[in-house]
């Protein structure tokens, strides 16, 4: 993502255990005479952080990207839920090679009818060029916050989910080329939500199969200290959205979103509030290790995961 309030967002070695890990995700279980309702755990969202982290660098076209397209719709698809992957080829901005980047589309509940749609970037950028030491500005990033956070709600919510299925439809949707921009070239980043947002209405597409309640991107959720305030292209092009969730947050007593304004940050939405899509992004964009190696695992927080996650999961229940 790009800010206009600050420079650019500057950022197979897969082992047959992780694939196991992914694999064995199951339902969280309670006591056989227990009815507790499914909850959302912080936990195991930070567990899912380090598993994506785990499978190195997540660039478009990279086997870690690849690997991690993977086990998102084998993730899935083992718990009954439909996968789309919309894929294109585009030129990367910061090599100019051509690449495959996909997008995935995970659909749970009851299909058609007002549904939620839910967002994060699953790419990493592939250099760390905000890094404070100079000769490790072009290694790709971990991506822990960067990345791997939003994408872990989104899997955490995805098992969530099928323990308590919704009373109406949920869209999960995780886009590639999010990260791969230049500096001063805000239409370098975001290339898989602008192809994404462009054929959303198209026939065929699982997004047209009904009207959305809006898009709500998570980026950048992960960190120790989190503090999301109201982000300005949200603010401005989808106001009632954008105070709904944060009255939300307020009710549930959730003190990481912070109702101020905050900076305009070039991300996910945009594409999707141009096309009159009503989108949300909720990103703490003031992040010490944005773009630098240092944005690894360490510096997350399961209490930030889980108080994102508890939010969009009584969205859903209580839409």
């Amino acid at each position: 993502m790009y800010s206009s309030n600050r420079q650019h967002r500057s950022r197979w070695a897969a082992a047959l255990a992780i694939l196991v890990v992914f694999l064995g995700f199951g339902p969280r279980t309670v006591g056989a005479q227990e009815s507790a309702p499914a909850a959302f755990d912080g936990e195991r969202a930070l567990e899912l952080v380090v598993t994506q982290c785990e499978l190195g660098s997540r660039e478009p076209g990279s086997p870690g990207n690849r690997r991690l397209r993977e086990l998102i719709g084998e993730m899935a698809r083992d718990r009954g839920f439909a996968v789309w992957n919309h894929c294109f080829a585009a030129v990367s901005p910061l090599t100019g090679a051509e690449v495959e980047l996909c997008n995935v589309v995970v659909s749970i509940g009851p299909a058609g009818g007002k549904r939620w749609w839910l967002g994060a970037h699953y790419d990493t950028r592939p250099v760390s060029d905000r890094d404070p030491d100079a000769a490790r500005r072009s290694e790709p990033l971990v991506g822990a916050n960067d990345g791997a956070s939003g994408v872990a709600v989104l899997l955490h919510l995805m098992e969530v989910l099928a323990v308590e299925p919704p009373a109406a439809g949920v869209d999960l949707i995780f886009f590639d080329g999010e990260d791969s921009g230049t500096s001063g070239d805000p239409l370098g980043f975001c290339l898989g939500s602008r192809q994404l947002a462009a054929v959303c209405r198209d026939f065929g597409n699982p997004l047209a199969q009904g009207e959305p309640r809006g898009l709500i991107v998570v980026d950048m959720v992960g960190e120790a200290g989190l503090a999301i305030p109201r982000e300005a292209y949200s603010q401005t092009y989808a106001p009632a959205l954008t105070s709904r969730v944060f009255a939300r947050a307020a009710e549930l007593g959730l003190d990481v979103l912070v109702d101020e304004p905050g900076p305009a940050v070039y991300d996910d939405h945009v594409p999707f509030l141009q096309q009159g899509i009503p989108a949300v992004d909720l990103i703490d964009f003031d992040f010490p290790h944005w773009h630098t190696t240092g944005d690894t695992p360490a510096v997350c927080s399961a209490r930030s995961l889980g108080q994102v996650g508890r939010l969009l999961l009584d969205l859903i229940h209580r839409p």
